[in-house]
């Protein structure tokens, strides 16, 4: 009985954090700024943080489930003004968080997470520079009402735009998330060793 409720409130305790980990995804989602050099409508935001911090203590899933919480809140919160680039955005989110944390939890030091990271920034930026092509852009398109985007107006897009808007992103979100892995590093460890016994 007594591993029934240990269970049972680990179980709960996850749930909390996750729900936390996408509030605070969310609130970080709208302190975005842009980048220098690049279009103003490509913005920098740190809310991969969380959702990584996440992927990190529990799963690579449980990083997907909160840039899932952290779209949808954000989606309420606009009344769905802009649904294309949600979709993008947890998409992007995803690509990042998932690959980086899959190479932690094999390796489980901050070496392999530095080059979790750096993977994921690559995937980002080549798997979005895909999904703009082939449907984010296209989708913008039709929901604004422009006319449908040529082939060499996509290229120049991605290439000019998203391509590097995405690598840079990555290496900014990097940058400052080892440094805090390092710090939480003990706290995490520990809270790991207690998931893996309660499950």
């Amino acid at each position: 009985m007594m591993n029934q409720y240990t269970g049972q409130s680990s179980k709960l305790l996850k749930l909390i954090i996750l729900a936390l980990m996408g509030s605070i995804s969310m609130v970080l989602m709208l302190l975005n700024f842009p980048l220098p050099m690049l279009p103003q409508y490509l913005k920098v935001d740190f809310s991969e943080i969380p959702a990584l911090i996440a992927a990190i203590l529990f799963t690579p899933l449980a990083g997907v489930i909160v840039e899932g919480l952290k779209n949808t809140l954000y989606l309420i919160y606009t009344g769905a003004a802009d649904p294309v680039g949600v979709v993008a955005n947890f998409a992007a989110g995803v690509l990042f968080v998932v690959p980086a944390a899959m190479v932690y939890h094999k390796f489980k030091s901050t070496k392999s997470l530095v080059s979790g990271i750096v993977a994921s920034s690559v995937i980002m930026a080549a798997g979005m520079s895909v999904l703009n092509y082939f449907l984010i852009l296209p989708a913008y398109s039709w929901f604004m009402g422009w006319e449908t985007m040529s082939a060499n107006v996509k290229w120049i897009t991605i290439l000019a735009g998203i391509l590097p808007f995405n690598a840079i992103k990555g290496i900014i979100i990097g940058a400052l998330f080892v440094p805090l892995f390092i710090k939480l590093k003990p706290w995490i460890e520990q809270k790991s060793v207690r998931s893996s016994k309660a499950a």
